[in-house]
């Protein structure tokens, strides 16, 4: 068994591996963000319709995506889409649109949680002086939601990101993918291996903090 060896590892040499990676990664992590809680918003706010035509496909979607692990997922939409649109797709775009629907079943019970969260008082307060159902949930329910749910949606942000290593499995250039490019280029997969672990962790780890503080702050300003 041959010993650890890290004289190779230059990082002026091993970024120009990792830095397309690096930036995929964050790519994927924003749009899939951004769209999952926009879509996890809507889901979450059928879910809590009360009317069963709404209730029922929403509470289906979050209960099956968040039964299937995320690697399955990412091969369906990577095999199958392509043969129901009759064209091959792209591992990049397979990504964004895998992540952004799988990642919208966990917003949506984040975003549900926030919403029953805001005292129903304020609800009635707000048909009291003459608001509508979205008029109530755009300015008086959805706004203090998204503050109290904040550190959370931030914490499954973090996961997320975490998560897209995992578009390895069609071939995507991820972080990930970056760090094994430079192995096998350098003969030195176990150490480059260590070290994207080690990257991963400072970026999780300080995320992690970042999010700890602002859930401090959140918490003053109640």
């Amino acid at each position: 068994m041959t010993a650890l060896d890290f004289s190779f590892f230059n990082w002026n040499v091993v970024s120009g591996f990792v830095i397309k990676g690096f930036f995929f990664s964050i790519q994927l992590t924003l749009i899939a963000m951004i769209g999952g809680i926009a879509l996890g918003t809507v889901l979450a706010l059928m879910r809590l319709s009360g009317k069963p035509w709404l209730v029922m496909p929403a509470a289906a979607y979050v209960n099956t995506l968040r039964s299937i692990p995320l690697v399955m997922v990412i091969l369906w939409f990577f095999l199958l889409i392509p043969l129901l649109i009759g064209r091959p797709m792209g591992a990049e775009l397979s990504a964004v649109i895998t992540f952004t629907v799988f990642e919208a079943a966990y917003y949506s019970e984040i975003m549900r949680a926030g919403i029953q969260s805001v005292p129903k008082g304020q609800v009635y307060a707000g048909y009291a002086v003459g608001m509508t159902y979205a008029q109530c949930m755009q300015l008086v329910v959805l706004p203090q939601a998204f503050r109290n749910m904040l550190p959370v949606l931030l914490t499954q942000t973090i996961i997320l990101f975490q998560d897209t290593s995992l578009v390895y499995a069609i071939g995507a250039y991820d972080l990930l993918k970056g760090f094994e490019v430079a192995g096998k280029n350098f003969n030195r997969p176990v150490e480059t291996y260590l070290v994207a672990a080690v990257v991963y962790f400072v970026i999780c780890f300080s995320l992690s903090m970042l999010v700890r503080r602002l859930q401090q702050k959140i918490q003053i300003i109640r």
